[in-house]
């Protein structure tokens, strides 16, 4: 067993895959052995997370989720600890290994309750063995009845850590999103602690959509079964690896980013330079060699006084076939005017905001856009949920009930790399398995962070990085600069820009 951090790459496997692996695994084993366990695998850590716990509270649901708590109470129980089970099943009901598991509770002397121990607070531990994958992917079944309901808004509403027995109740393993009638009443959460015990595998929505809020801390155990027959769904992202710098190169050695965008107040009478601007400037804090801003509608100036390093340009002088292009970047109305250009000519491009938008609405431009691939021109689109739902025509509600097949759909749409941004941004690229970035929290979650990120990938593709590894570092590196900011201290996306840069210590600037 050991906990998932964002320190190296993990394989990550569907439910389908899951249920496929623990057939194998249990058909090449005494019946019962992969119950047995993972309880033990559950008591374990639950020990590990509150070894003073004054109480233990287990709720169990029919099925064999319920079973491994069954299993982990037995074990808890005769380690001395306080242990006491809610069981949703009935002996007649269960499922054989349930039933073997609850046999073994019983015999052992596990307390068993009908309802949650009352006063349960920051010294005791609840675990939720309800339902674990037992929610098939796009299951429709009514809104969770009798008992259930009650016993997980206990579970989440106590201020008790909380620890997930595979996946947190009513969560879908492949989508991260909860299934209808299991999302809870409220996002604020109660600041407890979290923990999620994924079983054999580690699913997807563990790590994208809601999974990163209700699954917390995750650990795996694989209950010793082989997983690598069963090839991956997705692929759980790690740092980027180090690079130096050698002395014999130059400037010209990391490429020229330009950023076309930052429409000027005179065209719709607000202003938006500060969004290229910043994007320009995460760039030149990334290392590239050389960055260039054209400025559009109106846009006009001719320095930054805080970057004087930034060379601006009209857009009709910029070489873009021998440049990284970032466009889009509060470029407004006015860039619908230029991308028929930058479509036709830069042969490395990041599209972000309302160029996606630009894009969206105009046939003629979705066309050019998926004739780049044809042309063996390089694309990276930067949405958010509402951009890739424009691009896909339908809403947001459907990108966001599973981020990695609408992510897959634009990027095969297109054929480009597609990041879509989000908690657990998905990186997509035809033909091969999405990545999940594990990095990033609510710091990000300010005006201009999406321009910064736009920045961070040209300037990796710009000194030489294939498309698909210029977006997964630079997303990497965009999370983490927010992950190591300092407690306490607001994260601007000035700030960003500047901290965000290959691994080490992220300072405010």
């Amino acid at each position: 067993m050991h906990r998932i951090r964002p320190d190296q790459p993990h394989p990550l496997h569907d439910t389908a895959a899951t249920r496929r692996i623990e057939l194998a695994g249990a058909a090449h084993l005494p019946a019962h052995t992969l119950m047995q366990r993972a309880g033990l695998a559950v008591a374990r850590l639950a020990r590990a997370l509150a070894p003073h716990a004054r109480t233990i509270w287990i709720a169990c649901g029919p099925g064999n989720n319920g079973g491994d708590g069954l299993e982990a109470a037995m074990h808890l129980h005769q380690q001395g600890l306080p242990v006491v089970v809610t069981w949703l099943g009935a002996p007649e009901s269960a499922p054989a290994d349930a039933l073997r598991s609850w046999q073994r509770a019983q015999q052992a002397g596990v307390q068993f309750t009908q309802e949650a121990p009352s006063g349960l607070g920051p010294h005791d531990l609840c675990i939720d063995a309800l339902l674990g994958i037992g929610l098939a992917p796009g299951d429709t079944r009514p809104a969770p009845q009798g008992r259930l309901p009650a016993l997980l808004e206990q579970l989440r509403n106590s201020t008790a850590p909380l620890l997930a027995v595979d996946l947190p109740t009513g969560l879908q393993g492949d989508t991260g999103q909860y299934a209808p009638g299991f999302a809870p009443h409220s996002d604020a959460g109660n600041g407890a602690e979290r923990h999620t015990l994924a079983l054999l595998t580690l699913k997807p929505g563990l790590f994208t959509g809601a999974g990163r809020d209700a699954a917390g801390s995750v650990w795996l155990d694989d209950l010793g079964c082989d997983t690598s027959a069963e090839p991956h769904s997705a692929w759980l992202s790690g740092p980027p690896a180090a690079q130096a710098r050698t002395h014999a190169s130059h400037k010209g050695s990391y490429g020229d980013v330009a950023v076309i965008g930052g429409e000027g107040l005179q065209a719709r009478g607000m202003g938006m330079t500060g969004a290229a601007l910043l994007a320009a400037s995460a760039a030149l804090h990334a290392g590239a060699g050389r960055v260039l801003v054209a400025l559009l509608g109106g846009s006009t100036l001719e320095l930054d006084v805080l970057q004087p390093e930034l060379m601006f340009r009209h857009i009709d002088v910029l070489p873009m076939a021998q440049l990284t292009v970032v466009c889009g970047c509060g470029g407004g109305d006015a860039v619908r005017a230029v991308l028929p250009r930058v479509l036709a000519l830069a042969q490395r491009l990041v599209l972000d905001a309302d160029a996606l938008n630009a894009v969206a609405t105009d046939t003629a431009l979705q066309q050019a856009l998926a004739a780049r691939a044809r042309q063996g021109k390089g694309t990276i689109l930067t949405p958010h949920p509402l951009e890739a739902a424009r691009l896909l025509g339908t809403d947001t509600g459907a990108v966001q009930a599973h981020r990695l097949v609408a992510a897959e759909r634009l990027a095969d749409r297109f054929g480009c790399v597609v990041v879509l941004k989000g908690s657990g941004s998905v990186i997509a690229v035809p033909g091969q398995s999405p990545t999940i970035n594990p990095t990033g929290n609510a710091r990000l979650a300010t005006a201009g962070t999406g321009d910064v990120l736009a920045g961070l990938i040209g300037a990796r593709w710009a000194a030489g990085m294939d498309p698909l590894r210029a977006a997964t570092e630079a997303v990497y590196a965009h999370g983490q600069a927010a992950d190591l900011w300092p407690a306490g201290q607001v994260l601007t996306a000035r700030a960003l820009a500047r901290g965000a840069r290959h691994g080490g210590s992220i300072t405010p600037a």
